[in-house]
């Protein structure tokens, strides 16, 4: 088989990402494909024609933090909107803080999150 066929090509690449495919070997718990990513952000692609709010770079960037946020907490198994509100409410709390040591327990995997911002019964 010729390297330059496209068998060839395609075994040269298997061999180049060899290092790179191995790490799915030696972790089993990372998915193989994005599909998780993709339906994460599906709402979000579909809905941005509607959003008047995104008309500037500064308005996407917001939105994309946000956005990130809120998926981070679903992930977390937080509510949002609870998640938000607490975020919205202790961070004034802690402006003087020039450390930023506060925002370890702000994180949506911290163990010191209030249960009200917890889902119940994940399984």
């Amino acid at each position: 088989m010729p390297s330059q066929s496209e068998t060839g090509k395609g075994f040269t690449y298997c061999i180049n990402q060899e290092k790179y495919l191995r790490t799915f070997l030696e972790h089993a718990d990372l998915p193989l494909d994005n599909n998780a990513t993709e339906s994460a952000i599906r709402g979000f692609c579909i809905g941005k024609k509607n959003w008047v709010l995104i008309d500037t770079v500064e308005g996407a960037k917001a939105s994309a933090i946000i956005y990130s946020i809120a998926e981070t907490a679903k992930a977390n198994n937080l509510k949002p909107y609870q998640y938000f509100r607490y975020l919205l409410e202790e961070i004034p709390k802690h402006m003087e803080d020039k450390t930023l040591t506060f925002l370890d327990n702000l994180l949506p995997w911290s163990e010191n999150l209030p249960d009200e911002c917890k889902k119940l019964n994940q399984i």
